[in-house]
């Protein structure tokens, strides 16, 4: 009987331990998207040269089951879901969200692979310029074949396919790690 009630006490303090976890959890993650969302209508701006774009929950009383939805209005264009946009359109928007996490909560380092394939001129100038502003806190490893995407960064490696098949490493620019 002694042993019983104590498992029932324990079982009931842990359930009030998961209860305060699940208040904590829900404030952090509030606070924090919050704090994503005003960075993502800053970044999405400045990526875009204009336009506006908001992220909200799709469910906001339940944030176990809730999923995340992003309305963007690239410059000259109205408001629409980020499926509906070009390709170069949902790789900013998705570059400013990334940009957004990592400004709120910063990171070592963060791969990127040809995110800016399908970006023009002026949108990779601008992707280019925030990615030098970003690197302060961040390092960025990118995969690119973008010639203006190369021109900010610090250290180049090609990788190309030698004679026998196997994939080489070659540095082109930038101070060889040791």
């Amino acid at each position: 009987v002694e042993q019983v009630a104590d498992l029932e006490k324990g079982a009931a303090g842990l359930r009030q331990v998961i209860a305060e976890l699940e208040k904590v959890m829900e404030r952090e993650f509030r606070k924090t998207f919050r704090a994503i969302a005003e960075r993502f209508k800053e970044y999405f701006s400045m990526l875009f040269g204009g336009g506006s774009a908001r992220l909200s929950l799709s469910d906001g009383d339940s944030l176990a089951t809730t999923g995340i939805e992003i309305i963007a209005r690239p410059p000259g264009k109205r408001p629409q879901s980020l499926a509906l946009l070009s390709g170069g359109e949902r790789s900013l928007s998705a570059c400013a969200l990334i940009f957004a996490i990592l400004r709120v909560s910063p990171t070592p380092f963060c791969v990127l692979d040809e995110v800016d394939a399908a970006l023009d001129e002026a949108n990779s100038d601008r992707f280019r310029l925030m990615l030098e502003d970003m690197s302060q806190d961040t390092q960025f490893i990118i995969v690119t074949h973008n010639r203006r995407t190369l021109e900010g960064a610090n250290t180049i490696y090609g990788v190309t396919m030698g004679d026998d098949g196997v994939s080489l490493c070659v540095h082109l620019i930038g101070d060889i790690p040791q």
